[in-house]
C-alpha cells in the first residue's frame, strides 16, 4: 500500500509539473513591452493563461473555453493596451505584449500557463527606461541636465550615454553612478541623447531629442565665408525659426585678442537691413561690392527672451594678382586669409567660333604662368580644404579689356560734346556782338547832321502858327 501511494504521488508530481523562472525586460516608457512566458513542448489553443501582476491583480486571462478578460486598469481610450497573441500558442509561446509603456507598468508579472496536466509559470520583472531633459525648452549657454530613470530602479546597473549614436565627449560631465548629465547647451549637443542601461544581464535603452534654440547659422565661432573682389559677399546671421531676436547688431572687429577685441568700422558697401521676404529670425547681411580691405571679423549679436546672443564670424575676400614680363604672364591667387586652404589648382576656359566653352585643368600650385595670348582666355583659381573646395575666383582678360575700351570711348564722347558746346557758345557770343555794333552804327548815322533836323523843325513850327492866323481871320 505505501508503495502504490509513492508511485501514484510521484506519476502525479511527473504529470503536474511546476517551472518557475524569473526574467528582466528593460523597454524604453512609450514604446512595446514583451514579457516572455515560454514552454519548450508544443500546445494546443485550449490551454489556460493567466497573466498577474504583483499587487495589482489579473491584467489579462484566457479559459480554456476561449473566453479572455482583461484587468480594468489596462484600457486606454476604449482600446486594451495587452495582448497575448493566440497564433503562438500551439509554439508554446504565451508571451505578454503591452502597448504604450509607462512608469506605471513596472513591476513584477506572473504567467501561468495550465496545458493539460503541466503548468508553467514564469515570472518577469518589467523595468521602464525614461530620459528626461531639463528644462525643456532650451536657449544657446543655458545649463541643462539629463536624467536617466529605471522603475523599478534595480539594486545594480550600469548606465551608457550616446549623442546621436556615438560616443560622449569625455569632457561631458556625468553624475558618479551615470544616470544624469549636466552640461551647458550649445548647438553641437543637439540631436538625439540615448542612455544604454543594463541590468540583469540584460539591456535598454532609452532616447529623448535635445533641441538648442539660438543661431543656427553659422553653427560655430569663426567660421569662414569667402568672396571674390568686386563680388557679393553674403554673411548669414540666421536663428532658430520662432525666435524672435531684437536689437539686432552688426560689427567688424578689429584684429588683435580673441576674448574683447576693439570695434572697427563697417564697409561702406555692407548692408544689413532686412528685406520684406526675410524671416523675422533672419539677420543676415551683405558686402556688395567686396573690396580687398573688407577682409576681417564680423560679430552678428541680437537680444532673445532677455538674453544677448552673438557669433563671430570671418570673411576671407580672394583676389588675382597679374604680373607681366616679357612675352609670359604670372597670375597668382591671393586670400586674406589662407588658414584652411590646403590645395590649389587652375582651370584654363576656352571658347571656339561657335561660342562653345570648354575647360581643362591646368596645374596645382598658387600660381600659374602663360604666354600673352593664353591669358586672354579665362582663368579660374579654385582652392580647396579638408572637406573639399572652399571658393574660387575668375580672372577675364578679354572682359576687362572691354571695360577699358569701353571707358575710353566713353571719355572721346564726353570730350567732343564739350567741343561742340564751346562752338556754339562761341557762336552765340559773336552774333550778340554783331548785333551791337548794328545797333551802334545806326544811332551814329541818325545824329550824323543835328543842325539840319533843327531847321527842318523850325519851318514846320512856322508854318502851323501861319495856319492858326488864318482861320481866326
Amino acid at each position: 500500500m505505501p508503495l502504490k501511494l509513492l508511485l501514484s504521488g510521484g506519476i502525479l508530481l511527473l504529470l503536474t509539473a511546476v517551472r518557475s523562472e524569473e526574467l528582466e525586460v528593460l523597454v524604453a516608457a512609450g514604446s512595446q513591452a514583451v514579457l516572455p512566458c515560454k514552454r519548450s513542448s508544443l500546445s494546443s489553443d485550449s490551454s489556460a493563461i493567466i497573466w498577474s501582476k504583483d499587487n495589482h491583480g489579473t491584467v489579462w486571462r484566457k479559459q480554456r473555453s476561449g473566453l479572455q478578460y482583461w484587468g480594468s486598469s489596462w484600457a486606454q481610450k476604449g482600446t486594451q493596451r495587452v495582448h497575448c497573441p493566440h497564433f503562438q500558442f500551439e509554439k508554446g509561446d504565451f508571451s505578454l505584449q503591452i502597448d504604450g509603456v509607462t512608469e506605471e507598468d513596472g513591476g513584477l508579472y506572473t504567467c501561468k500557463a495550465d496545458v493539460g496536466r503541466w503548468v508553467t509559470q514564469s515570472l518577469v520583472r518589467l523595468r521602464v527606461i525614461t530620459v528626461s531633459v531639463s528644462p525643456p525648452a532650451l536657449l544657446w549657454g543655458n545649463d541643462v541636465l539629463l536624467s536617466c530613470s529605471v522603475t523599478p530602479r534595480p539594486d545594480v546597473a550600469s548606465f551608457n550615454w550616446k549623442l546621436n549614436d556615438g560616443p560622449l565627449d569625455p569632457q561631458i560631465r556625468t553624475s558618479s553612478d551615470g544616470a544624469s548629465v549636466s552640461l551647458k547647451a550649445s548647438l553641437r549637443l543637439s540631436g538625439n541623447w540615448t542612455c544604454e542601461v543594463t541590468s540583469g544581464g540584460r539591456e535598454g535603452r532609452a532616447s529623448a531629442a535635445l533641441t538648442v534654440r539660438g543661431i543656427l547659422q553659422p553653427s560655430k565661432e569663426d567660421v569662414r565665408f569667402y568672396a571674390a573682389v568686386g563680388s557679393v559677399g553674403s554673411l548669414p546671421c540666421i536663428f532658430s525659426p520662432g525666435l524672435k531676436p531684437s536689437g539686432s547688431l552688426w560689427e567688424k572687429l578689429k584684429p588683435g585678442s580673441l576674448f574683447q577685441p576693439a570695434v572697427d568700422r563697417l564697409p561702406a558697401s555692407f548692408s544689413s537691413s532686412s528685406s520684406p521676404a526675410q524671416l523675422p529670425w533672419d539677420k543676415s547681411a551683405r558686402v556688395d561690392p567686396v573690396g580687398l580691405e573688407d577682409g576681417g571679423r564680423y560679430r552678428c549679436s541680437a537680444s532673445v527672451e532677455g538674453q544677448r546672443l552673438a557669433r563671430n564670424m570671418k570673411l576671407v575676400v580672394a583676389k588675382i594678382v597679374q604680373t607681366k614680363e616679357k612675352g609670359s604672364v604670372t597670375l597668382s591667387c591671393h586670400l586674406s586669409d589662407t588658414s584652411e586652404v590646403t590645395e590649389y589648382d587652375w582651370l584654363q576656359v576656352t571658347f571656339d567660333p561657335n561660342g562653345t566653352e570648354s575647360a581643362r585643368s591646368v596645374l596645382k600650385g598658387k600660381t600659374v604662368r602663360m604666354s600673352q595670348e593664353s591669358e586672354q582666355n579665362q582663368w579660374t583659381c579654385r582652392f580647396y580644404g579638408k572637406e573639399g573646395i572652399l571658393g574660387n575666383i575668375t580672372h577675364r582678360a578679354q572682359l576687362m579689356a572691354g571695360l577699358t575700351g569701353h571707358s575710353s570711348s566713353s571719355g572721346q564722347s564726353q570730350n567732343m560734346a564739350a567741343l561742340v558746346g564751346l562752338g556754339l557758345l562761341l557762336l552765340v557770343l559773336l552774333l550778340v556782338l554783331a548785333q551791337m555794333y548794328k545797333n551802334h552804327r545806326r544811332r551814329k548815322q541818325i545824329f550824323q547832321y543835328p543842325a539840319l533836323e533843327t531847321i527842318v523843325h523850325s519851318i514846320s513850327n512856322e508854318r502851323e502858327q501861319k495856319e492858326r492866323s488864318r482861320v481866326k481871320t
